[in-house]
């Protein structure tokens, strides 16, 4: 390695996944301690195996102490552009019954050490990233994000999970513009102090974050977002006119409210809500729902106007009753009600539970009317064949309404006996010949197993 050209050798170290290693390499030679000198990344991360010889009493004196490595890093080279420091995911598996002590040593959001370091590297750090240790750090206030925007004028991305974030005495950040929030407890309820400091960000992730209230995202320059949110807020608002990619992920929120006129691609997980209000949202390319809810009637009601949705992929969590020994399903929705709502779907995903469900209105009359589809041209379906006959009838019944439909992807459960599978595979091939049929099958939690392609 030595003989190779300092650039390439300098390229070389940069791609090792731990820090630790890039020391090593410089005890070996001259050639190696100086090009890791020029290493501008920094990446340090806890294993469960140091933590495990840390705490115990024959190795953790051996073990110089994780703050202190890093300190000594940053102090050795102070011209890091990028930081990423953290525990290994095997260490959320530790619980707060393994540890006896109420021990710091692995608290990376502990401002006394973040000052200890951070200010060093605060003229060329463009990105940061820390995963904390939970069980240490959740009981603990941290001023982080004080020290981090009063200290880092040039950062661009931030990244922090696994901690307790403090946002009193936040300071204007305007360079940041991509901020990942991940399983925080977040003091700031409204998301107010985000909005306020962080002006600039175009990409925003918020996974888990806890605390909020009526939290409210308004950023102009947004683009993409992901926000899972952890608790049952009241309301969910989302004003960003540039927008463009939005995940959301919530549970029984009274209202969402959601202005994204440049919103093209909308993924949204929902368990129920009372109201969700779009706002300019007509220019919705692609969606993809998953909801549990009485009606997907009326949740799709609410997209009554995103009328250049041409990707929509479907599904929902079934909720039956008994009823004097018998299941009664609850939800009420036809496949008649997607051709009225997006006239322009060219390709349709049906989940098994919204595939039950529109098989089931469709047993009731439901589509008998509906006068069709005419640009839908791809259907995939995730089914399960309980009376083959009907089941026939209703992929006729699309086939005979989606006049351009030429491409079906049947999904069938792994349970479905294969006489009756087969019997459905040989029934629609040669109804329709001129169809590209493709099969697979599909079980809960495993992932889908695809057995032919356009036969």
């Amino acid at each position: 390695m030595e003989n190779l050209p300092s650039p390439l050798l300098v390229e070389i170290l940069t791609r090792l996944n731990d820090t630790s290693d890039l020391a090593r390499c410089r005890l070996v030679s001259t050639t190696l301690n100086q090009a890791s000198n020029e290493v501008r990344s920094l990446t340090l991360l806890c294993s469960m195996s140091r933590y495990l010889r840390s705490r115990s009493p024959e190795t953790k004196h051996l073990v110089t102490p994780f703050k202190t490595v890093l300190k000594n890093l940053v102090h050795r080279s102070p011209d890091f552009e990028s930081v990423s420091i953290g525990v290994d995911r095997s260490l959320g598996g530790v619980s707060f019954d393994d540890v006896e002590d109420e021990s710091d040593d692995l608290h990376l959001t502990e401002f006394n050490f973040i000052l200890d370091w951070l200010p060093c590297v605060s003229r060329s750090i463009k990105k940061l990233s820390v995963s904390d240790f939970w069980v240490q750090s959740c009981w603990r206030r941290s001023k982080a994000l004080s020290l981090i925007s009063s200290t880092c004028y040039g950062l661009v991305q931030l990244v922090i999970r696994n901690a307790w974030l403090a946002v009193d005495g936040l300071c204007l950040m305007p360079t940041l513009t991509n901020l990942t929030l991940e399983f925080v407890r977040l003091d700031d309820e409204d998301l107010n102090m985000i909005n306020t400091c962080f002006p600039n960000l175009t990409q925003l992730n918020l996974i888990g974050v806890g605390g909020l209230k009526e939290p409210s995202i308004n950023l102009s320059h947004l683009q993409t977002c992901q926000w899972s949110v952890s608790n049952a807020p009241l309301s969910l608002t989302i004003c960003a006119p540039s927008l463009v990619d939005f995940h959301l992920k919530c549970i029984k929120p009274k209202l969402i409210f959601l202005d994204a006129p440049s919103l093209s691609n909308f993924n949204l997980s929902l368990e129920n809500t009372a109201e969700l209000v779009l706002k300019n949202c007509g220019n919705i390319q692609c969606l993809q729902l998953e909801v549990e809810c009485l009606s997907l009637g009326f949740i799709l009601s609410m997209f009554r106007r995103c009328v250049a949705v041409e990707r929509l992929s479907l599904d929902f969590v079934r909720r039956t009753q008994i009823v004097i020994g018998v299941e009664v399903d609850l939800v009420e929705f036809a496949f008649d009600i997607l051709l009225n709502y997006f006239p322009n779907l060219r390709y349709l995903s049906l989940g098994s539970g919204a595939w039950h469900a529109t098989e089931s209105s469709f047993q009731r009359g439901s589509f008998e009317n509906a006068t069709g589809m005419k640009t839908l041209k791809e259907l995939i379906a995730h089914i399960v064949v309980l009376d083959i006959e009907f089941t026939l009838a209703f992929i006729f019944s699309i086939l005979d309404k989606c006049t351009q439909l030429g491409d079906i992807s049947l999904l069938i459960h792994s349970d479905v006996d294969p006489r009756v599978a087969g019997n459905l595979i040989s029934t629609c091939r040669s109804k329709f010949p001129g169809v590209r049929w493709r099969w697979g099958i599909w079980k809960e939690g495993i992932k889908d197993t695809w057995v032919s392609d356009g036969i």
